[in-house]
């Protein structure tokens, strides 16, 4: 819908300015129509300007205005602003019209006796504030103003959002660098040992503390790509390395590299995953990430000595499912949706560790796959994440 104005009489500016707001609704096109031929049924001495103003494009004027109802026919000049909304336009314009015509005399009138030496074609054009031109370049500034404002609050947003992030990230790196550093101390030890004197490592303690070690860089890895994407913003393009991926083996890797957190609060991992599975078409690194965010997430609101599910299932002969269940708090149904949005956290969480960016991710990643992410759950009963992956092809 762009902005239209009424025939100029005469073709100076006319001191009776009116905007029209309006949505892009049939019937709205319909009341448009409706008020500009009345309005050119009307005997207009000295003419009138209708601007038709679209709410979606210009939010800012309606914001302007305080208007909480369209359609809305807003007299700007002259007198005092006045406002007409609802469905009855023409029997408010009918009462209304007569009233503004003589304002629009008294302000011609005014102007006559500041200036005699005004010509008649000159009264229309009337005093700074009931200039047309004015009124549009006040709107310009108004609508500048407003995404001016926008800007600064999401600026200052993302700046709060980052130095948060750089807290965050130095506080969390403590955990997995200390278990990474006595891993990897500890089997330095080992080796300078097994130069002199008899190791006292065994195969198995040397296995597992290499395990640990590659899990812990993981895990730093991990946080550095999520810091890193959640800094290019939202609409990071994400490069994606499609192959044909074994994801029951990829689950199996993931939980190996997460055993120490599970261990840690004796939690039991249960899977159902099918043997005849089919490879899915995906990008192996991403899908980790996804895995171990939500499998992380998993531990970490289930209490100890509780049980995580991990299940995968054919969906439909295109489409396999993922579903990661948890007995934790659970979420509210409001929250849904909006735990996917960037930086968002629950209220329970806002004393957490945590940056609110990993569900965001998981979603941009799931999306980026041509699959669908969701939660079911209910306070008090635990959630379960759900995510789809496309079959490879054949």
């Amino acid at each position: 819908m762009q902005a239209l104005s009424s025939e100029l009489t005469p073709p100076s500016h006319p001191p009776l300015q009116l905007l029209l707001f309006a949505d892009r609704r049939p019937s709205s096109w319909d009341q448009i129509q409706q008020i500009r031929d009345y309005l050119q049924t009307l005997k207009a001495s000295r003419g009138y300007d209708l601007q038709v103003i679209d709410i979606e494009k210009q939010p800012y004027l309606v914001e302007h205005f305080k208007l909480v109802v369209t359609p809305a026919l807003v007299k700007v000049h002259p007198g005092d602003r006045q406002v007409l909304a609802g469905s009855d336009l023409i029997q408010q314009l009918d009462i209304w019209w007569p009233r503004w015509q003589h304002q629009v005399e008294e302000h011609l009138d005014r102007l006559r006796v500041a200036d005699p030496s005004m010509q008649a074609s000159d009264f229309p054009n009337g005093s700074r504030n009931g200039n047309p031109v004015y009124s549009g370049e006040l709107m310009q500034l108004s609508d500048r103003i407003f995404h001016l404002s926008q800007e600064k609050e999401e600026l200052q947003e993302q700046v709060l959002f980052k130095d948060r992030l750089i807290a965050m990230l130095a506080h969390d790196l403590r955990s997995p660098l200390t278990a990474l550093s006595i891993a990897l101390e500890t089997l330095e030890m080992g080796q300078e040992l097994d130069d002199g004197e008899a190791s006292r490592l065994s195969p198995e303690l040397r296995s597992q503390l290499l395990k640990q070690a590659r899990s812990q860089a993981r895990t730093i890895e991990r946080m550095i790509t999520d810091i890193l994407q959640a800094a290019r913003g939202s609409e990071t393009n994400f490069r994606l390395k499609l192959h044909k991926l074994d994801l029951a083996k990829l689950c199996q890797e993931v939980m190996i590299d997460l055993q120490y957190r599970f261990q840690q609060k004796a939690q039991t991992i249960e899977t159902d995953i099918p043997q005849d599975l089919a490879c899915v078409y995906g990008d192996t690194e991403r899908l980790r990430q996804v895995l171990v965010n939500l499998l992380s997430n998993a531990s970490k609101y289930t209490p100890s000595n509780g049980i995580i599910q991990l299940s995968i299932l054919h969906r439909t002969t295109q489409k396999v499912q993922v579903s990661i269940c948890d007995n934790g708090p659970g979420v509210p149904e409001e929250n849904h949706d909006r735990i996917f949005e960037d930086r968002f956290r629950l209220k329970r969480d806002k004393e957490q560790d945590g940056y609110g960016i990993g569900l965001s991710l998981c979603r941009r990643i799931i999306r980026a796959h041509y699959g669908r992410i969701w939660v079911d759950s209910d306070p008090g009963q635990g959630s379960c994440f759900h995510f789809t992956l496309p079959v490879s092809p054949v």
